[in-house]
C-alpha cells in the first residue's frame, strides 16, 4: 500500500496559471499540458477554494448585525386563520473584521457571514496544483464561513462542472466581497418579513465549461438560508439546501408578502438554466419530507426536515444528504423513484414527488431519540458517491464537538466522532436494504490539531486556533480495472474559532476496494494529505474537471473515470 501511494503522491510538477475574470469575460485557450487546447484536462480534480479579503474596517464593534436590522414585534397571518407575532431580534458586532477573529460574531448574530471570491483549483490526482481559475467577483461570490456550500458536480455529459453561490441585483445589494450575512438573505420576491437579515440576494447556479466560460443562471430558491449544491442533468439544474431563516415554529405557519408559503418549501429545487431572473418567484420545488412519514407523531419545525447538504445524481436517480441542525432526521434520501431524474421537468406538479429514507439508513431524529422516544445515535452525512449500485460511500462530518482543554493532545471526544470519517455502504441483494461495512478514519487524524501556513504576508495563524480533521464533507471518486476505488474527499474541522466554518482544512486521499465488505480486510487503509489550506483559506467542493467522461448508466462500473 505504501508503495502505491508513493507512485500516486510523487512525480508531478507544478504549473500555476492565475487567471482573473473581468464582466463576461471569455476565458480562451491556455498554457497547460492539454497541448493550451482547453483549459482544463480530462481526468484531473477540480477544488473549490475561497480566500477571506476583509479587513478589520469589514466590521466595526458595536455596528447593528445583521446590517439594516429592525428589532420588533411583527404581526403575521396564519394560514388557519386568524394572527400570530413574531420578534425580530438584532445584535451588535463584537470584534472587528480582522480574520480570523471577525467569525467570533458568529457567537451574537448567528446568521453572521462575509461573502469572499470563489477560486477553482485544477489539480492532478496526486494534489499537484495545475492551474487556478479565479471566478469574477462581482458576478457571483460565496460566504467564506458557510461549510457547507460550494459542492462541485461533474455534469452528467462530463462537459461542465456547477456549484452555487450569491448573486446580487441591485446597489444596495450588489455582488462582491465583504458583504455581511449574504448567506441568509432573502431571495427577491420571495421575502421572509420575520428574517432579520433584510438584504436579497439571487442564489445564482454557476457552470463552467472545459474552456473555463462561466455562466450562471438566478434563482431564488433558498430564500432566508444557504443553497449547498447543484447538479446538471438532462438540460436541468437539480439543487439541494435550505430554506428560510428558521424564525418561525410549528404554529407560525404563515405566508409570505407575496403569497409564496415560504417556510414549508423542500430542500430539493429544479431550476432551467438560461432562464430569466424569477421576479416573481417560480420555484420549482421537487417533493417534501417530514418526519411524521417514518413513524414520529408530532411534525418537527416548518421545513427543517429538508435542510439537505449533499447532492448525487447516480444513475438517473437523484440522491440527497441532512447532516445538521437539530431538526428532522440526518439521513441519506432518495428522491422520486429509480430513474426519476429524465421525468422531473418544469411545468409539471413536483410537490408530490416522494422523498423516502434509504433503507438501511438511520431513521432516528437529529435530536437524538428514536420513534419511541429513547436515546439513539446521530450520524452526519454530507457528501456521497456510488462505485456501483450497490456500494455506496458517505462522508460524515462529525458533530463538531469541540473538547477543552484538550485530552492528550486530542481536541475531539473519541466517543461522538465514531460515525465520523468515510462510511461504506453495501446493499443487501436479497432483503434491498444497505447495511454499513465499515468507517475508514486512519491517517484522517481526527482531533489531532495542525499548524496553518503564515499568510501572504506574514500573517501568522494563532496557534491557539488551529484546527483538526473532524470528519469528511464533500467526495468524490472512479473505480479502477483493477478493482480498486480511488476516493478524494474534504475534511471538515474543529477548533475553538467562533465559528469552525471558517477554519483552514484539507484535501485528503484514499484507496480502498469495491468489492470488501470486511472491516478487517481494510484495517491497514489510510488517508493522505493531499492539500492544506492556507491562511485566510477554505476549501469546499471536489470533483472531476470538465471533458472527464461520467460513468455509463448502461454497465455496473458505477463511476470509473477514463481520461481522453
Amino acid at each position: 500500500m505504501r508503495r502505491t501511494l508513493m507512485r500516486i503522491i510523487g512525480g508531478a510538477g507544478i504549473v500555476v496559471v492565475a487567471l482573473g475574470l473581468t464582466g463576461r469575460t471569455r476565458l480562451g485557450a491556455h498554457d497547460d499540458d492539454d497541448g493550451g487546447r482547453k483549459f482544463f484536462r480530462p481526468g484531473n480534480l477540480v477544488v473549490s477554494r475561497s480566500v477571506y479579503t476583509g479587513e478589520a474596517s469589514t466590521v466595526t464593534v458595536g455596528q447593528t448585525l445583521p446590517p439594516g436590522c429592525v428589532a420588533g414585534t411583527i404581526t403575521l397571518p396564519v394560514l388557519g386563520g386568524g394572527t400570530t407575532t413574531v420578534k425580530v431580534k438584532c445584535a451588535q458586532a463584537s470584534t472587528n473584521g480582522t480574520y480570523p477573529g471577525v467569525f467570533d460574531n458568529d457567537g451574537v448574530d448567528g446568521s453572521f457571514g462575509v461573502t469572499s471570491p470563489i477560486f477553482l483549483d485544477q489539480l492532478r490526482p496526486d494534489g499537484a496544483l495545475v492551474n487556478t481559475l479565479a471566478i469574477d467577483p462581482t458576478r457571483i461570490v460565496t460566504s467564506f464561513s458557510s461549510k457547507s456550500e460550494l459542492a462541485v458536480n461533474l455534469a452528467d455529459d462530463g462537459g461542465s462542472i456547477t456549484f452555487l453561490g450569491y448573486v446580487g441585483g441591485t446597489a444596495a445589494n450588489p455582488t462582491a466581497p465583504n458583504q455581511l450575512d449574504v448567506s441568509n438573505s432573502n431571495t427577491p420576491g420571495v421575502v421572509d418579513p420575520t428574517n432579520p437579515v433584510v438584504s436579497q440576494y439571487f442564489r445564482g447556479a454557476a457552470e463552467v465549461d472545459r474552456d473555463g466560460r462561466l455562466r450562471i443562471t438566478e434563482g431564488n430558491a433558498y430564500s432566508g438560508n444557504n443553497g449547498r449544491a447543484v447538479a446538471k442533468a438532462h438540460g436541468h439544474y437539480f439543487m439541494a439546501g435550505n430554506d428560510n431563516n428558521g424564525g418561525l415554529s410549528t404554529s407560525q405557519l404563515t405566508t409570505t408578502q407575496v403569497g409564496v408559503n415560504l417556510i414549508t418549501s423542500t430542500g430539493v429545487e429544479l431550476l432551467v438554466p438560461g432562464q430569466a431572473a424569477p421576479v416573481p418567484p417560480n420555484i420549482n420545488m421537487i417533493g417534501d419530507f417530514e418526519v411524521t412519514q417514518v413513524g414520529y407523531t408530532k411534525p418537527d419545525k416548518p421545513g427543517k426536515d429538508n435542510n439537505f447538504r449533499g447532492l448525487r445524481i447516480f444513475r438517473d436517480t437523484l440522491y440527497v444528504t441532512k447532516g445538521s441542525g437539530g431538526n428532522g432526521i440526518n439521513t441519506v434520501y432518495q428522491v422520486g423513484e429509480a430513474g426519476a431524474v429524465r421525468t422531473l421537468v418544469p411545468g409539471t406538479d413536483l410537490s408530490t414527488v416522494p422523498i423516502t429514507i434509504l433503507p438501511g439508513f438511520p431513521t432516528s431524529l437529529a435530536s437524538g431519540v428514536d420513534q419511541q422516544g429513547n436515546p439513539a445515535p446521530v450520524s452526519f452525512p454530507f457528501g456521497i458517491w456510488f462505485a456501483n449500485s450497490h456500494t455506496l460511500y458517505v462522508a460524515d462530518e462529525g458533530d463538531g464537538t469541540f473538547v477543552t482543554p484538550p485530552v492528550n493532545g486530542n481536541v475531539a471526544d473519541a466517543a461522538t466522532q465514531a460515525t465520523a470519517g468515510l462510511q461504506k455502504w453495501i446493499l443487501d441483494s436479497q432483503t434491498h436494504t444497505w447495511r454499513l461495512a465499515y468507517t475508514l478514519q486512519q491517517g484522517l487524524n481526527i482531533g489531532v490539531p495542525y499548524g496553518v501556513a503564515n499568510g501572504p504576508h506574514g500573517e501568522v495563524y494563532p496557534t491557539s486556533l488551529n484546527p483538526a480533521p473532524g470528519g469528511l464533507r464533500n467526495l468524490t471518486g472512479r473505480v479502477n480495472p483493477n478493482g480498486t476505488v480511488d476516493l478524494w474527499a474534504i475534511t471538515s474541522t474543529l477548533s475553538a474559532s467562533g465559528d469552525q466554518g471558517a477554519d483552514p482544512n484539507q484535501l485528503v486521499f484514499i484507496r480502498d476496494r469495491v468489492d470488501n465488505a470486511s472491516a478487517e480486510h481494510a484495517m491497514h487503509e489510510r488517508f493522505v494529505v493531499l492539500r492544506t489550506a492556507g491562511y485566510g483559506e477554505v476549501l469546499r467542493g471536489v470533483s472531476f474537471t470538465p471533458g472527464t467522461r461520467r460513468e455509463h448508466d448502461d454497465d455496473d462500473d458505477g463511476g470509473k473515470q477514463r481520461d481522453h
